[in-house]
């Protein structure tokens, strides 16, 4: 049961060709017994499809000619449902801004956990956080992947993707932005905005992302709320609707006023990893003003007058491109807010939406299977050396065994013989996925970031993801000969995941030692660890005294470019892993100097596209 509902398990598998003709029937199965309690609570690892209160003996049947249908719904109506069901949600916010304890708040409040565990609740009888499973992140309270985390939730199938703060990781959060429908914005109420947080929505900008904003830590002394939503309309040219606002802060913070409902949600504090009690009084009730106390009363009054008048209407469309932004204010850590934020989201949040192509905008609701790579991870299952590509599916169903083409590898055919569910760094396999899902394909290596997989004899690609400008590099050494295999074989699974880039030298045939670039140094920390701990071998790193990127792109051949302009002086020539030159300055003063003297001859770009025929 989720919610009350029965969940019926939509198993659709590929059949043998004596079976095809056959009616097909699949057990409904509740979650597997084994998984934790923590995961089983209201969420199961398989995809699930709620119909209210269907009777258990309902089954799914395949016609000849292989159509899915569910109580009579065709194959085409089974996907419109499933889409309209689905939303994801990225979750961006400069560190420590309380990203993580989010994601495990709405987790909570889902039904996927019990018990919320913030990253920094290491201590005796705390739990650690669901979301960061690797074990530097643990050790370091930081996020420092993107982590996929789906439930289901009032009919909805959720997938929260759960992205790094830190800005020295900002690139994987690029990566795993393109793979979003919604995004929320964290902000500190005590700080405002803060610079990761303003290069990160200027993407979700880009890309006209829907955002909705979560102001948190209103449990502590916090800016007053509309210096908060006024400085979010200035930076960034988009209109704020306050939905949840603060009465109070810091000791005196009292709850929320819901304003489309007039209803003043009061919170008790209460154990910090369960879901809050809560009351609800009416905004009108004489009740309100010997709760909450006269001073606070007559300021919510004053601020909702203000609001009434002057704020801006909700308008779901600019909402839906990127326009308008709307508020919440709450505390994640002490749980005010967080579940009127999740209902109204499953509400207000963009279902998945049609991608551009090379064959035009793609519908959801498209027959075709289409999917793009937009992530890799190697080792979450210490015990495999497992490595896996993170898909989004774009359009069509998929179906375990199904065979996809593959758009960078001309004409290869690919069977996806098993795809799995992520909650973290635990999985099961999955049998069928809609528009919207994530799921993990095993990586035999073929898989790249930013690859597209589809079905039909037309071929699709979507836009690629790209690599952006390193800023600090480094000569990464293996101090053992004896372990260079697994220091090769190591540093060849964190390159393929972007982990960091590499470049060599441009001379260099690749007997020498590898240059490793990052857009910070903890980036370079998170190699050497996983190196250590993955591959057990130490390495040494000789740092590198340069800070800008330029690849060389032309015109013409890159190479050939270069050549023509001669010595180049306080430049270092490094190439790519597809051999294309790249420029490493030492500060900014060299850039301008080699584009005053040679722009006209050099097409120099900041970061840098996989070639077509990678």
């Amino acid at each position: 049961l989720v919610h009350g509902q029965r969940s019926i398990r939509i198993e659709q598998t590929l059949r043998t060709t004596e079976e095809k003709n056959g009616v097909c029937c699949q057990q409904f199965q509740p979650a597997a017994a084994s998984k934790s309690s923590e995961m089983q609570q209201g969420t199961s690892y398989a995809y699930e499809h709620s119909h209210g209160s269907r009777n258990s003996g309902d089954e799914e049947n395949q016609d000849e000619v292989g159509e899915t249908r569910v109580s009579g719904k065709s194959t085409a109506n089974v996907l419109d449902e499933e889409v309209s069901r689905r939303r994801n949600l990225a979750i961006i916010s400069h560190p420590d801004a309380g990203k993580t304890t989010l994601t495990e708040k709405l987790l909570l409040y889902g039904g996927a956990i019990q018990q919320a565990g913030s990253v920094r609740a290491r201590r005796a009888g705390h739990k650690l956080a669901r979301s960061d499973w690797m074990k530097m992140e643990q050790e370091r309270g930081i996020s420092i992947t993107s982590t996929v985390l789906t439930f289901n939730y009032l009919d909805h199938h959720v997938n929260i993707l759960d992205t790094p703060g830190h800005q020295d990781f900002s690139e994987d959060t690029y990566r795993t932005l393109a793979a979003a429908d919604n995004v929320v914005m964290l902000v500190d109420a005590a700080k405002g905005l803060e610079p990761q947080t303003r290069k990160l929505f200027e993407v979700c900008q880009m890309r006209k992302l829907p955002t909705m904003t979560f102001v948190n830590k209103m449990d502590r002394p916090a800016m007053n709320a509309f210096e908060i939503c006024d400085q979010i309309e200035q930076e960034f040219d988009i209109e704020t609707v306050p939905a949840a606002w603060p009465i109070g802060d810091g000791e005196n913070f009292k709850g929320v006023l819901k304003r489309s409902t007039k209803t003043v949600h009061l919170y008790e504090r209460g154990t910090r990893g369960k879901a809050a009690d809560v009351m609800e009084l009416s905004l009108d009730s004489p009740d309100l003003v010997g709760v909450i106390g006269q001073e606070l009363y007559d300021q919510l009054m004053e601020d909702v007058e203000i609001l009434d008048t002057m704020g801006h209407e909700l308008d779901e469309d600019k909402l839906l491109h990127g326009d308008q932004t709307i508020v919440y204010f709450g505390s994640a850590m002490t749980n005010f807010g967080v579940q009127l934020f999740l209902d109204d989201f499953l509400g207000l949040g963009r279902k998945p939406a049609e991608r551009e192509s090379t064959i035009g905008p793609i519908n959801p609701t498209r027959e075709n299977f289409s999917a793009f790579v937009f992530k890799l991870q190697a080792n979450m299952d210490p015990r495999h050396r497992d490595r896996l590509a993170f898909i989004r599916i774009v359009s069509g169903t998929y179906a375990k065994g199904m065979k996809v083409s593959h758009s960078r590898l001309s004409n290869r055919q690919v069977t996806l013989s098993q795809a799995q569910k992520l909650f973290a760094d635990d999985r099961e396999s999955v049998e069928i996925a809609y528009p919207g899902d994530i799921v993990g394909l095993n990586n035999p290596g073929i898989f790249s970031i930013g690859d597209t997989i589809y079905t039909g004899t037309e071929k699709v690609a979507f836009p690629g993801i790209p690599s952006f400008s390193p800023e600090m590099f480094a000569y990464i050494r293996n101090p053992n000969p004896s372990n260079y295999k697994n220091f090769k074989k190591g540093l060849n699974q964190l390159l393929e995941e972007g982990a960091v880039q590499m470049l060599r030298a441009k001379e260099d045939q690749g007997g020498e030692d590898p240059i490793l670039a990052a857009v910070g140094q903890l980036q370079f920390d998170v190699v050497q660890q996983r190196l250590r701990d993955e591959y057990g071998v130490d390495s040494k790193l000789e740092v590198m005294p340069y800070s800008v990127t330029r690849w060389v792109l032309g015109p013409g051949d890159p190479w050939e470019a270069l050549e023509k302009c001669g010595r180049i002086f306080s430049v270092f020539y490094a190439k790519d892993r597809w051999n294309r030159p790249v420029l490493l300055f030492k500060n900014q003063w060299n850039l301008n100097q080699l584009e005053g003297d040679h722009g006209d001859k050099l097409e120099l770009k900041p970061w840098a596209f996989a070639p077509e025929d990678a």
